[in-house]
């Protein structure tokens, strides 16, 4: 399955990314190329939206950390939107969840 990437960037400085489909070894070169771009643009505070993956392996996961990596060197931060159980389960089995703050809507994200 392909994914698809949308990125806005909001009026208060932060950037939203919105991801559907899967994030996998064969996606995640793709999703990294965008999220790195996006930091090195100036938008540090990033807000992946995960709502409309189906599915992430470890190299997604590698994608999303090193985002955060590069965001902290910029005073910045990277928050998820995420309600999908299969999807929580992978972050709650490898500790992610106390690495990244996902919640449950953009709003709320966008508050935080």
């Amino acid at each position: 399955m392909e994914l698809e990437i949308k990125s806005e960037r909001g009026d208060d400085g932060l950037c939203i990314m919105t991801l559907d489909g899967e994030v996998d070894v064969y996606t995640a070169p793709r999703l990294k190329e965008e999220l790195v771009e996006m930091i090195e643009s100036g938008c540090s505070n990033v807000l992946v939206n995960l709502e409309s993956v189906g599915f992430i392996d470890s190299s997604g996961l590698g994608v999303l950390v090193g985002g955060l990596r590069r965001a902290k060197e910029h005073d910045g931060a990277v928050r998820l939107v995420c309600t999908r159980e299969n999807i929580l389960k992978i972050f709650n089995i490898t500790g992610l969840d106390k690495v990244f703050p996902i919640f449950s809507d953009a709003q709320e994200a966008a508050r935080f």
